[in-house]
């Protein structure tokens, strides 16, 4: 009887995981006292403290990424909330712009499932059956050098 009343049950938020805060998560009460033109970059970084990442190719931009995830039991964790805020900065380190992108914005990336061939790395069957035939001083036999051998000892 139990088993029949906690199948429906299952479902009930009380039995789901507690929300997990990721990433650098920019309080929007925060980012409304800062004003493009007027904060620096030690401003902002005093405010929301320092970025989850910079631009590569361009670290006048920084990127406040933040999400709630949820693990489920039985599967993989959900993520929720994704959130990117985006500022950028000009030579002087002044703040120009401010961009808040959610999860309706992003692009879905798949990741490709390859690898790249290194040459010689295989080997055919002939070198595999006859590959250590002939090698010089294979498995160290007939070497007796040590520390304490060597001419005149």
């Amino acid at each position: 009887m139990a088993l029949v009343l906690a199948v429906p049950l299952a479902g009930c938020s009380v039995f789901q995981a507690r929300p997990v805060q990721h990433g650098n998560k920019a309080d929007p009460d925060l980012l409304a006292q800062l004003v493009p033109g007027v904060q620096t970059q030690a401003d902002v970084q005093a405010l929301l403290g320092s970025p989850s990442a910079t631009g590569t190719f361009d670290p006048g931009t920084w990127y406040y990424i933040s999400s709630v995830s949820r693990m489920q039991p039985g599967s993989n964790p959900s993520s929720e909330k994704e959130r990117v805020v985006v500022m950028r900065f000009d030579e002087g380190g002044v703040l120009r712009d401010i961009e808040q992108r959610g999860s309706d914005t992003m692009r879905d990336v798949s990741i490709v499932d390859r690898t790249t061939p290194v040459p010689g790395t295989e080997r055919t069957l002939l070198q595999s059956l006859f590959g250590n035939i002939g090698r010089v001083g294979a498995g160290g036999l007939g070497s007796e050098q040590g520390p304490g051998s060597g001419p005149g000892r």
